[in-house]
């Protein structure tokens, strides 16, 4: 058993730390040269990347470095964002074959589940398949309840850092024929949807779904890893309310929002109708039927 990979504060200068194992040199150094070009205005040197290089599957000591400033990106058999610093949460990844997912997908609520029914999946003829603009697609969890029941759709993450999680995840997925099927029916653009919104066509999806980070600092936001870590890396979505307009300009149907539940609505636009859940809601703005 190899030693684990010890980082100390001092040799880090950047808030990302990427490490890769040498089978994902490649990636990495890709990922590392693209990643203040991606962040575009938001970057500086303090939020710049700085690599290291691993042994595959070596454990990682990571507790001298300071959890409120930095973060690690770690290429290895899957990529995974690990928080740092003592007792730091577990690594979060994208793993559409794992067996919790691949249990919903075939045991789940179907139509039932309520992101279904907020797109109106119930409304749509079964012999046609609905299109779907997942703009703000995160780990993709939605998107892929959404495909396994037959939707096609277009994900847009804007922060780099999850999107080559997500794009790791369905590369892995699409290997794995419990889920092939379902991903291949999910496709990942590489750019931001409030930089490209305005150009694409007008109602070129029957529904555009929405799902911002919601800048709440209470703890109860942090009770899961993934959002514990996603508050470290994002924040919350400040600008979120610019993907409102875009958002309607391209949907036929529907805009779908989902909130927390005592969240404003988005961009203050008071939404047709609701579905509300214990802890969130789904805001949805209606253009006209199916």
């Amino acid at each position: 058993m190899s030693n684990a990979f010890k980082l100390k504060q001092e040799q880090v200068q950047a808030a990302l730390i990427v490490l890769y194992a040498p089978h994902r040199e490649t990636q990495a150094k890709a990922f590392v040269e693209h990643f203040c070009e991606q962040l575009g205005d938001q970057c500086s040197e303090k939020t710049n990347a700085q690599s290291f290089v691993i042994r595959p599957k070596q454990k990682l000591d990571l507790t001298s470095l300071d959890s409120d400033a930095h973060i690690a990106l770690v290429f290895d058999e899957e990529v995974y964002l690990q928080a740092v610093g003592p007792k730091p949460p577990g690594p979060v990844s994208v793993a559409f074959e794992g067996n919790a997912m691949i249990h919903r997908l075939k045991h789940g609520g179907g139509k039932g589940e309520q992101v279904a029914k907020a797109v109106g999946l119930g409304k749509v003829p079964q012999d046609r398949q609905l299109t779907v603009l997942d703009a703000t697609a995160g780990l993709g969890r939605d998107a892929l309840i959404l495909a396994a029941l037959g939707c096609k759709l277009d994900l847009y993450e804007r922060n780099p850092v999850v999107r080559e999680l997500l794009k790791d995840g369905l590369e892995r997925a699409s290997l794995v024929s419990d889920v092939a099927d379902v991903t291949s029916r999910m496709s990942l653009n590489g750019e931001d949807f409030i930089t490209v919104g305005d150009s694409l066509e007008s109602e070129s999806y029957d529904v555009v779904y929405l799902d911002p980070m919601f800048p709440d600092r209470s703890k109860s936001a942090l009770v899961k890893k993934e959002m514990r870590v996603f508050k470290q890396l994002i924040g919350g979505d400040e600008d979120a309310d610019a993907l409102f307009e875009p958002a309607y300009r391209l949907a036929k149907h529907r805009v779908v929002v989902k909130r927390p539940k005592a969240a404003p609505f988005l961009a203050g636009k008071t939404p047709s109708l609701q579905l509300k859940g214990k802890s969130g809601r789904f805001d949805i703005y209606t253009k006209k039927a199916f």
